[in-house]
């Protein structure tokens, strides 16, 4: 199959688990497969600059990665749908909820780091893609959090891939000025 026709199948396999939950990007009406697709484009934008990257895998990593967090997706489903090694990347991806607050982001690094590279691009793509004007709602202090937390994740992720890297550095240097 080609990177065309994966990237249509999991696409359209994670918009409909988004818009059964009726789910949006947080401060806005723009449906939440904007924000998947957007971690993809940055994926597909850091294959081309990335030596040995499988990009057939981060792509389908970029669609799914919110599935299990915000979906009623279960991960049996999602390995029938995408195999043992997507559902892995997912599940490391995804934040315990039976942790603390606290601790989520510590933890999925911790699990982001025993993963494929390709598996720390997405979580490098997706806080790229995060790092927007945040909703009106967030507080400053949730904002400085935030932007703390993006400081974090590139710091535990360094090596993963460089052109990500740069990208994320870049935005948070530029995030809520």
């Amino acid at each position: 199959m080609n990177i065309q026709d994966i990237y249509q199948n999991t696409i359209k396999f994670a918009a409909q688990l988004h818009t059964d939950k009726k789910q949006t990007i947080p401060g806005t009406n723009l449906p939440y497969v904007v924000h998947l697709s957007n971690v993809a484009m940055e994926i597909l934008l850091a294959s081309e600059k990335s030596e040995n990257f499988d990009t057939e895998f981060a792509v389908q990593l970029a669609l799914l990665h919110d599935t299990l967090e915000d979906t009623d997706v279960t991960s049996e489903q999602l390995e029938k749908a995408f195999g043992k090694k997507i559902t892995e990347g997912v599940l490391a991806l995804t934040k315990n909820s039976d942790l603390e607050k606290s601790e989520k982001m510590q933890d999925s690094l911790k699990r982001i780091k025993l993963q494929p590279k390709e598996v720390w691009a997405v979580k490098l793509a997706d806080r790229i893609t995060n790092l927007q004007t945040p909703p009106h709602f967030w507080t400053s202090e949730k904002i400085k959090k935030y932007k703390e937390e993006a400081q974090t994740i590139l710091e535990e992720l360094r090596g993963g891939n460089e052109y990500l890297e740069n990208r994320l550095k870049d935005k948070i240097e530029t995030y809520n000025q």
